[in-house]
């Protein structure tokens, strides 16, 4: 079975003494439940080293249509205690919380919790989940500091859908990085009803709709939709405005575009801007997450897509932004863009104050030329990258860690 590189990492945290409870947050449907049982499951199996023993562990979702509390948290607290106290205790258990950011007031009670727990010097080590980011990292930054590590969960890349099903480039630029959808792509129909029923109306409608205030959720979706046709460009709030024919802000739509980012669908990259602080109001680069979100809204089948050369180049530097926006997720990186009246940059990438422009070479036609020589000349770059056509072959970069260019 296929194991994803968090796999090891999840692992290895929890094989180390008692320290921090370990947050997996990440959007939907990206295997954060799968990688969580495959560590269990191996940790429970018996080992033929007589140094390592069998983790015995509890599961509990709070994604159910009963609402969860505190007294919920508490009792799967204590169910997974009883590995660990009384006579024949283990020496050490595990207790996986998932979708914790359902719970109101969840960071208070397991704060409560934790600490009741490392007095008293029980060997439980907690994980908790959340497919909504911006919602969990509130509740930890509100109560939860100095006890938690976050493991960043993102979208799949090539290398792991090569890996698990076999795919080839092509498959990834147009499908885009599902597990779960990668098996009916053989039905272009009844995977283009997963993809919009399944992930973007479950993440929309559970993950921001019943969890945040949204005054005009028919905005926030005909936004997302906005955001996918228009992937790969850049587009004002107020232009996206008039787009949308709607009555409400720029900020109401900032606002909500902050929402789609923090659920792993969409978002706007800012211009780069050196050491200039940077201005909210900066027309931003909409950028999907995962091509599979951009596909999906159109009525475009694959051998159609492959054949129309501006379209293909069109998804072609989609799968790049969408590979260099997870691993900026990692928290590694900054990924921006940069445009100077007729002079564009794709992206840029930005780590410990070095610089990498990358252009993409792909068959659509822009309205803007490539601008790294105009951008080197105002910024400091340390490299500058062409991705297709005579420069990194797209299969190479997308299999790369971005970090490996600095």
């Amino acid at each position: 079975m296929f194991k994803r590189p968090l796999y090891k990492t999840l692992r290895e945290r929890l094989e180390e003494p008692r320290r921090f409870m370990q947050v997996l947050a990440g959007p939907r449907q990206v295997g954060k439940t799968t990688v969580v049982q495959q560590v269990l499951e191996d940790l429970k199996a018996p080992s033929r080293s007589a140094s390592v023993h069998s983790v015995p562990s509890h599961y509990a979702s709070a994604d159910e249509p009963v609402t969860k509390d505190r007294l919920w948290v508490e009792q799967q607290w204590e169910t997974a205690r009883r590995f660990v106290s009384g006579p024949g205790r283990a020496k050490s258990a595990v207790l996986v919380l998932d979708e914790i950011q359902k719970v109101p007031g969840w960071s208070e009670i397991v704060k409560f919790l934790w600490d009741q727990d490392s007095a008293k010097r029980l060997p439980l080590r907690v994980v908790l989940l959340g497919s909504a980011p911006l919602l969990v990292q509130r509740g930890l930054s509100e109560s939860l500091a100095g006890r938690f590590e976050v493991i960043p969960v993102t979208h799949w890349s090539l290398a792991e859908m090569t890996a698990a099903f076999g795919w080839g480039l092509d498959q990834y630029v147009f499908y885009g990085g599902y597990p779960g959808a990668a098996p009916l792509i053989v039905d272009a129909q009844r995977w283009r009803q997963y993809v919009l029923h399944s992930l973007v109306e479950t993440t929309i409608s559970k993950d921001i709709l019943e969890m945040r205030r949204v005054d005009n959720p028919a905005l926030l979706r005909r936004l997302f939709e906005l955001g996918c046709q228009y992937s790969g460009q850049v587009l004002s709030l107020n232009k996206m405005l008039g787009q949308l024919q709607d009555r409400g802000n720029a900020a109401t739509l900032a606002h909500y575009m902050d929402m789609l980012r923090g659920c792993g669908l969409l978002e706007g990259l800012q211009k780069y801007a050196g050491q200039t602080v940077r201005q909210r109001a900066s027309s931003p680069k909409l950028q999907v997450h995962n091509n599979a979100l951009l596909t999906a809204l159109e009525n475009t089948d694959f051998d159609e897509a492959r054949n129309d050369g501006e379209h293909w180049g069109r998804l072609v530097e989609s799968s790049v932004g969408s590979y260099l926006v997870n691993q900026a997720r990692l928290g590694s990186l900054d990924l921006f863009y940069w445009n100077h009246v007729n002079r564009e940059v794709d992206f840029v990438l930005v780590k410990g104050g070095r610089v990498i422009a990358i252009e993409v070479k792909s068959t659509r036609r822009k309205t803007a030329v490539p601008g790294i020589a105009a951008f080197a000349e105002q910024f400091k770059v340390h490299k500058k990258l062409l991705i297709g056509g005579q420069g990194v072959p797209l299969e190479e970069f997308l299999t790369t860690d971005a970090t490996a260019w600095f």
